[in-house]
This record gives structure tokens, sequence and C-alpha cells, in this order.
């Protein structure tokens, strides 16, 4: 190199790279726990948007818009007749009502290929709370994950 020359020594490159792979090998941690907080808010919301969609065909139940057996608990019978809607009986042309517009995927289930409806785990009315068993109905969702949230909270108890 001549005097008036300046440039960056092989020692000086290669610290240089160095810095920059250990600053990445910080922040790599951080990426994953930005992923699992979107995933996390993914799942709130679509567990918010089925136990709504849930409690308002309970309700239209309740208030006689919907036809349903005197012995039957007024919840949907599975979750895809929150998206198909039912008939209101109050309606002489007997227009569905409809819940959802679709189903929202348990953003913790693995497989992709596997239809929404699948995805999340289910409790009927007669199920026990602290073993959420199918039933005749669907009267709660839950993830299928075995994973515990950031919270600290196994995400099946969300």
């Amino acid at each position: 190199m001549s005097h008036g020359e300046r440039g960056f020594t092989l020692i000086e490159l290669v610290i240089a790279v160095a810095i920059v792979g250990v600053l990445a090998w910080l922040a790599a941690p951080l990426l994953e726990v930005s992923a699992q907080r979107q995933k996390e808010a993914e799942l709130r919301l679509a567990l918010r948007q089925i136990r709504g969609a849930i409690d308002a065909y309970h309700q239209a139940v309740l208030d006689k818009k919907i036809e349903a057996p005197a012995d039957a608990s007024g919840y949907p019978p599975d979750l895809e007749a929150l998206v198909a809607g039912v008939p209101d009986i109050t309606r002489p042309e007997r227009r569905p009502i409809h819940f959802l517009r679709r189903l929202p995927r348990d953003p913790m289930y693995p497989d992709g290929s596997v239809p929404a409806a699948e995805t999340w785990g289910k409790r009927s009315y007669a199920s026990p709370p602290d073993e959420p068993q199918e039933g005749a109905d669907v009267f709660d969702v839950h993830s299928l994950s075995e994973r515990v949230g950031l919270n600290g909270v196994p995400y099946r108890e969300w």
C-alpha cells in the first residue's frame, strides 16, 4: 500500500465481522420472542371472536330467533354453524343469521392444511371445565397446543 492510500486492514475487517455476528446472535432470541408474541396476539383475537360468536348464537336461541329443541343447551352444534348460518325463525323469509364471516384458525396449530374447525379443542356444555370434552354442542373452544405462553399459562387454558 502506498503512503497516501487508506483502507481497512484484515484484522479490522475480521473484528467488524465478529461484532456484527455477535449482534446478530444476540438479536435472534428477540426475533423469536417477537414472533411468539405476534402468534399469541392472533390466538387471543381468534378466541375472542369465536367465543363472542358462540355467545351471540346462544343469545339468539334465548331470544327465540333460532329453533332449538327443548332439551338442547342452546349452543351451536359445531363451529361450522357459526359461519354457515342458522335460519332466523322470526322472519317470514327465514334468512340465515351468520355469526362469523369465516372461522379463524388456531395460530398455534402446526399443520396449515387442516380445516380451521379441526384446529380447535371444543368443550360441550355438559363437559366439566377442568377436563373439556367434545359433545353434542360447542360451549367453548381452546387451543390444542401443549406449549406454554410467554405469560406462563398453557395455551390450552387461555
